[in-house]
């Protein structure tokens, strides 16, 4: 049976990540975590003191960036990798997320993470989730879904994420940090996030989380089987 690509887009909060983890464990695909590419990356230029306005230096440096996932033996679950070293806690602090958009929209570190997406998703049966993955990456995906959520209720999931890491932020730091990061993504100049005009919406703000996975799963299974009888 032909696989096929399933592009994920939204904005941050609405479940785009864990939503996707759970499509492709259903389906039997490859997950890749965009989100977490950009998030490593922008840990490893923190972590050298990059300057981020430096395009020379910042073309040099990310030849220097590998990324990775794997699966923890023990939980199961995929965590990131950066240069070998296993950074999914890390990424995901407040203060990857204070730069996170700012690096995204570098023209130089989307253009070399897109490349490495796009060679990752060649091979089909994947999910990929992001905020460019079906208007950059994979604008050829037979399934688009873009995902949205109430700004309050982003927050609190994000909060409630953050604290069972042990990490204490305040609703109103976090309500910021969004609005600012959707700020950034929507209007930025390289790949801005929107909602591709063949991307199906799915508003996740009252839904319970197995009900956004079916969602997507009856849609990808509508698209697959549809997908096999013209080929």
């Amino acid at each position: 049976m032909q696989k096929i690509v399933i592009a994920i887009d939204g904005y941050s909060g609405c479940g785009k990540s864990s939503t996707a983890k759970a499509v492709a464990n259903k389906l039997g695909y490859t997950y890749i975590d965009s989100g977490a590419m950009y998030r490593a990356a922008t840990l490893f230029f923190l972590n050298q003191g990059v300057d981020l306005t430096n395009k020379e230096e910042l073309i040099r440096q990310i030849q220097n960036l590998q990324i990775s996932f794997k699966k923890n033996p023990h939980t199961g679950k995929q965590e990131t990798y950066l240069n070998g070293i296993n950074v999914e806690e890390p990424i995901r602090s407040m203060e990857v997320s204070s730069f996170v958009s700012e690096v995204s929209k570098i023209k130089e570190v989307r253009e070399e993470l897109v490349s490495r997406q796009q060679l990752m998703g060649e091979q089909k049966g994947v999910v990929m989730d992001g905020r460019d993955i079906g208007t950059v990456v994979f604008p050829y995906a037979e399934l688009k879904v873009f995902m949205t959520a109430d700004l309050e209720i982003r927050a609190k999931r994000r909060q409630k994420e953050l604290q069972d890491k042990g990490q204490k932020v305040t609703l109103e730091d976090i309500i910021r940090n969004l609005s600012e990061r959707d700020e950034i993504d929507s209007n930025r100049k390289e790949s801005p996030l929107y909602r591709a005009s063949d991307a199906i919406e799915i508003d996740t703000s009252f839904l319970e989380f197995e009900e956004q996975v079916n969602q997507v799963v009856d849609l990808a299974k509508e698209k697959i089987g549809h997908y096999n009888k013209t080929i």
